[in-house]
């Protein structure tokens, strides 16, 4: 597999859809995982990836007929998922998450809920499904980032916040600095396997991963009226402009051997650039640093063992 050394250019816009992305494109016989598939973005991607010819298992916490039951948040929920799984995944889309939980809450491990959720569930599904990853040949793993990965990095020293104040927007962003330093670390162990690995972020709209936000920031946002009415900004996308990055990712051929990378809501790689309060682009050189990628990884590891 060869990792290219240059930034990663596609024919696409923030404003291309989930459907054309995958235009042409046929995944007969493909096996694709899609965590929070049931709703939002995550339900456009399987519309998209099943209108292709794939074969999508939604796994959620509340499956619907058809669906697989899999909370992220509870390990002993991933390891009955794995434990069922047979046969080769061409694709899994981390693409579950939550965001900015009001009060800090921790799972009976100990980790915070954000952190729990959108990293070391993820991480326990892909690394546990890594045979069947294998087994495919050519595989990938996407990771559903966002921009506030910029805000903070992660911080190994206390990142259950059991001695700094519990702030939930740091906590989300941390998070989200996980997803994308996971990325890094599977492109970086399964190469020779076929595996690809990489993340991104699919821009703002309107989901129900905004449950927790409180109304003066969606005000701010200019996502709400005084009335408490949603109003949809013009940087906001469609779910179907949202999941097209995901799709670009799991399942474009354009995308083959590519690993590694993050890519930003215009679906084109992102540049790096220091992370902080005055960022507004690009992904932060600390999501990117292999030392602390392979440092998560060996803290996940350690946090997965029954």
């Amino acid at each position: 597999m060869t990792r290219i050394s240059t930034p990663f250019t596609t024919p696409f816009t923030a404003r291309t859809t989930a459907t054309e992305i995958l235009a042409g494109v046929d995944l007969t016989g493909r096996r694709v995982i899609v965590t929070g598939g049931a709703s939002g973005i995550g339900a456009q991607t399987v519309r998209a990836l099943e209108g292709a010819g794939a074969e999508v298992t939604v796994a959620t916490r509340r499956p619907a007929p058809g669906q697989r039951a899999l909370d992220l948040s509870d390990l002993g929920s991933v390891r009955r998922f794995v434990a069922g799984w047979s046969g080769p995944v061409h694709a899994i889309v981390a693409n579950a998450g939550i965001m900015a939980l009001p009060a800090r809450r921790t799972t009976p491990e100990g980790w915070e809920l954000q952190l729990a959720t959108n990293f070391l569930g993820h991480f326990a599904l892909i690394a546990g499904l890594h045979a069947h990853l294998r087994q495919a040949g050519g595989a990938r793993v996407v990771m559903v980032s966002s921009g506030a990965q910029l805000g903070a990095p992660f911080d190994f020293d206390d990142p259950h916040f059991e001695r700094r104040p519990y702030d939930p927007w740091t906590a989300y962003a941390q998070s989200k600095t996980a997803d994308v330093l996971l990325a890094v670390a599977a492109a970086r162990r399964w190469a020779a396997d076929g595996i690809t690995a990489n993340a991104h972020e699919p821009g703002y709209v309107h989901t129900n991963l905004q449950r927790h936000v409180d109304q003066a920031t969606m005000r701010a946002w200019g996502a709400m009226d005084d009335d408490g009415s949603l109003l949809t900004p013009g940087y906001f996308k469609t779910p179907e402009q949202g999941a097209a990055t995901s799709v670009l990712l799991a399942a474009s051929p354009l995308l083959d051997g590519v690993t590694g990378r993050y890519f930003s809501n215009d679906n084109q790689e992102a540049e790096v650039v220091p992370g902080g309060p005055d960022a507004t682009g690009g992904v932060a050189a600390w999501a990117v640093d292999p030392g602390a990628a392979d440092r998560l990884w060996d803290l996940a590891t350690a946090a997965c063992r029954p």
